[in-house]
This record gives C-alpha cells, sequence and structure tokens, in this order.
C-alpha cells in the first residue's frame, strides 16, 4: 500500500513564503515522477511542478521565478518551497507520484495522490 502524506499549508500574507512537503511510503521500487498540482475555488486542477525521473523540472508559467521543486528520493520525499505567494495562489495543493512498487513478485506502474493541503494567502 502506498501513501502519500503532504505539510505544510496554512494562512499566509501576500508576498509570505510558505514550503510544502510530500512523503511518500510503501513497497517503491521506483519513483518516475514526482509533483504538485493545485486546484483553486471555481478552477481546474493545473500542474504547479513536476519533476521527471532525470530530474528534470516543469513549472506552471504562474509560479515561476517564484516556485522551487526539488526532490529527496532517497527519502522519497518532493518539496515545494513557494516565494512572493499571491492571493491567486490560493488552493488546495496535491502531491503526485508516479511510483513502480513491487507486490507479490510482480512490478506495478501507478499514479498515486495525497489527500492535499490547503494554501491561503490572504491579508
Amino acid at each position: 500500500q502506498v501513501q502519500l502524506v503532504e505539510s505544510g499549508g496554512g494562512l499566509v500574507q501576500p508576498g509570505g513564503s510558505l514550503k510544502l512537503s510530500c512523503v511518500a511510503s510503501g513497497r517503491i521500487s521506483r519513483i518516475n515522477a514526482m509533483g504538485w498540482y493545485r486546484q483553486g475555488p471555481e478552477k481546474q486542477r493545473e500542474l504547479v511542478a513536476r519533476i521527471t525521473s532525470g530530474g528534470m523540472i516543469n513549472y506552471a508559467d504562474s509560479v515561476k521565478g517564484r516556485f522551487t521543486a526539488s526532490r529527496d528520493y532517497a527519502k522519497n520525499a518532493v518539496y515545494l518551497q513557494m516565494n512572493n505567494l499571491k492571493p491567486e495562489d490560493t488552493a488546495v495543493y496535491c502531491c503526485n507520484a508516479n511510483l513502480e512498487t513491487f507486490s507479490g513478485g510482480s512490478y506495478y506502474i501507478n499514479n498515486y495522490w495525497g489527500q492535499g493541503t490547503q494554501v491561503t494567502v490572504s491579508s
């Protein structure tokens, strides 16, 4: 069983910073990608940042220069440092991971999602 546990969300004033963490647990044999998505009020879910197996990072245009994603795959973890936060960043942020797992003598590849953590940017 794979679980993704997020932390670090909260209420912050515009211009402030937060750091989100996501740690995956389970019989993980390979991490293909880990990243962050968000869904704000009355908005569709969008990609925030995604780290591929090769270490390349894709960012949404709206967060470039402000957000930084990083990984520590030895800990099955991905982080999102968010600086200069804006009200439009308000959303539920969800961790996503494409993982290879081992079970019953076989390998499986699936996408997994965390429960989400609320980020609210307001004065």
